[in-house]
């Protein structure tokens, strides 16, 4: 007649058809919940991690960053005070993280200013970043010194205003004083920008007392 064995039904099983009649007896059914095998909780552990993961970067974009170039080139670890300077008016300069807060004038207008990367070399930027280091300038004074130069030529020897004539990366005005520090000053930027350098350290003590004049007046 064949042969049977007896199958021993598990506990949890037991209790679960126990909990299931008692339903039934009252005209209730359990729920059917969908169920997660193994292969599938992979995946749904996954999404949930990747969204967990772009959530934390979303809403804080610092979150485990580590120490990259730009991060590292920003820190001086002898300026992390405030450093006041004089010139027509007094500012000063405060590190942050990604760059320097300039606060300036009588008003203490407020200004921010993001760490400038460090010049290739060669470069226009690169001469005026070594130059400065005699003024004992450092990353704050440079970052300030690409904002304004940038605002004003660019970085372009050979840039013109058409209205007033000041010419030049540091646009001077007029263009023939620059002559001091070389018979090339229309084309070679290292003479145009030692004359510019010299120029901000005799009338705003550094770049950043110029570009806090700039940004109130549009013209240093």
């Amino acid at each position: 007649m064949g042969k049977y064995e007896a199958v021993r039904v598990p506990l949890a099983k037991r209790l679960i058809l126990s909990f299931d009649e008692r339903l039934a007896q009252k005209g209730l059914t359990r729920p059917n919940l969908p169920r997660l095998t193994r292969a599938r909780s992979f995946p749904v552990l996954g999404f949930f991690f990747v969204l967990s993961f772009t959530m934390v970067y979303t809403f804080d974009p610092y979150a485990g960053n580590l120490a990259s170039a730009s991060t590292m080139q920003v820190f001086d670890p002898n300026k992390q005070t405030s450093e006041a300077f004089g010139f027509d008016d007094e500012y000063s300069v405060t590190f942050e993280r990604g760059g320097f807060t300039l606060v300036s004038g009588k008003e203490a207008t407020s200004y921010f200013v993001l760490a400038a990367p460090t010049p290739e070399p060669g470069t226009a930027k690169a001469y005026a970043y070594n130059y400065i280091k005699s003024y004992g300038w450092g990353l704050d004074q440079y970052s300030c010194l690409v904002n304004l130069w940038t605002r004003e030529s660019q970085w372009r020897t050979l840039a013109k205003n058409p209205e007033s004539g000041a010419y030049g990366i540091p646009q001077s005005w007029p263009a023939s004083k620059m002559a001091t520090e070389g018979a090339d000053w229309m084309t070679n930027h290292e003479t145009q920008i030692r004359w510019g350098v010299k120029y901000i350290a005799s009338r705003y003590n550094g770049p950043c007392g110029a570009w806090a004049h700039s940004e109130a007046h549009n013209w240093y």
